[in-house]
């Protein structure tokens, strides 16, 4: 039987407010040092090292280990046409809202004969991890290889880890070919990481990896990010977790679905309720107690939602004031005045404005990004975009007579700062004679 109780801010003290607005803390003190020897193991070992690991953690040997072209085209062949179809159509509006996400090269001219420019390359390669588990994640390799696409990336590779039969789920093959990827391996795990990180003989040498994963693969991320040999990441990840505000106008079985949607993502997800309303907070844990052992994912949710909290607060300016503090990875404003709440929201990482804007939509089809801060990173962190698959450069070029007009100033900053070979860097060519070139 679940125990979720309502806890009135009001009442509690300084103390134990601060503890709700907590994450729970996950330690496991092994995991850092089995991830490194991972690690080591694959940059050591290459695709060898990556098939002994796979046999020993996923307990299955691949039934092959790349996925071309042809094999991608034949898993499409053998598609559901409705799913094919829902792919397409959640495809079409991923592509449009990114494809507006676009950064714009620009060229600015600071002064007469001085221009500056910024341009945005794409990265390449980049690797793609696509978590296996309990269900083929396609949501997640339209939300990975589409502004991948789209930004010009090279070369993609997606990491999938292999089911108990030995393959990668159709429906990610199927996704993987939709979008206009090409090579996908079976490997999984913190072993697919290193992988990405530091090449093997099959692998490329990835110098981003993106997408989500288990413990094992967020602290295997973390440290081929600190590796000056290894790649950069997309985001820090913890758990999923959404934030649902609430007053009284609010439908009580649409909260409680917004909530166990999150919860079933695993036991470790986090859910929170802040609302004006106690009937409106009876009512969701009635809902939470009555739909959630009905679950296929039962178990899942009696774990994450004990860690739940429905919280009594006094209006809604203050419940937006808690959300900003606690900067959730998704903030549910089920409102009457939900648009002019949206326009004070300063933390979050995707937010959902109304009673007809599910989480779910963001999830899989509205067309923002499901990649987002977690953890509190929402303070500081956006949700992935097309910006993360491209890196910005700017350049700039002088005329002998820009430099003769802002060469000074240049020359005067750099003595202030003590750095006399910059100012002669400036200074020697406003010297000489000799003309340009």
């Amino acid at each position: 039987m679940l125990d979720i109780n309502i806890l009135r801010w009001s009442d509690l003290e300084p103390a134990e407010q601060e503890r709700l607005l907590e994450r729970p803390v996950f330690h496991n003190p092994g995991l850092r040092g089995s991830v490194t020897a991972i690690l080591n193991r694959v940059r050591d070992g290459g695709n060898a090292a990556l098939a002994d690991l796979t046999r020993e953690l996923d307990g299955t040997t691949p039934e092959r280990f790349e996925y071309g072209p042809n094999d991608l085209a034949a898993a499409v062949e053998r598609a559901d046409p409705e799913l094919l179809e829902a792919i397409e159509d959640a495809g079409k509006r991923i592509r449009a809202f990114h494809a507006g996400d676009m950064p714009r090269n620009n060229s600015v001219e600071t002064a007469p004969g001085l221009t500056c420019e910024v341009r945005y390359p794409a990265l390449s390669p980049v690797g793609l991890y696509i978590p296996g588990g309990s269900a083929p994640l396609v949501s997640t390799v339209l939300m990975l290889a589409i502004p991948a696409v789209l930004a010009g990336c090279e070369e993609i590779v997606v990491c999938s880890p292999p089911g108990r039969d030995g393959k990668i789920a159709a429906e990610i093959l199927v996704a993987a070919s939709l979008c206009g990827v090409s090579r996908v391996f079976c490997a999984g795990g913190a072993q697919a990481i290193a992988a990405m990180a530091y090449g093997t003989e099959s692998i490329p040498k990835c110098n981003k990896i993106f997408g989500p994963g288990n413990s094992w693969v967020t602290e295997a991320k973390q440290q081929v990010a600190q590796d000056p040999k290894g790649a950069a990441i997309d985001l820090p990840a913890g758990p999923s977790e959404v934030l649902v505000i609430a007053d009284s106008s609010a439908n009580p079985e649409f909260i409680a679905w917004d909530l166990l949607s999150q919860a079933e993502h695993g036991p470790d997800s986090q859910v929170v309720l802040l609302t004006d309303s106690d009937a409106v907070a009876a009512a969701v844990i009635r809902k939470l107690k009555e739909l959630a052992p009905l679950s296929p994912r039962a178990a899942i949710l009696e774990k994450s939602l004990a860690e739940s909290r429905i919280i009594r607060v006094e209006d809604m300016d203050f419940a937006l004031a808690l959300s900003n503090r606690y900067a959730p990875e998704h903030l549910i404003l089920n409102t009457r005045n939900a648009e002019k709440l949206a326009n004070r929201v300063r933390n979050a990482g995707s937010v959902f404005i109304g009673p007809w804007t599910p989480e779910s939509l963001g999830d899989y089809c509205s067309g923002t990004n499901h990649v987002l801060p977690t953890y509190g990173w929402a303070r500081s962190h956006g949700a992935l975009g097309m910006g993360d698959f491209m890196r910005r450069m700017t350049f700039q070029q002088a005329t002998r007579e820009a430099l003769q007009e802002v060469g000074p100033i240049a020359e005067k900053l750099a003595a202030v700062e003590g750095l006399d070979a910059h100012r002669m860097a400036v200074r020697a060519r406003l010297d000489d004679r000799g003309g340009e070139g």
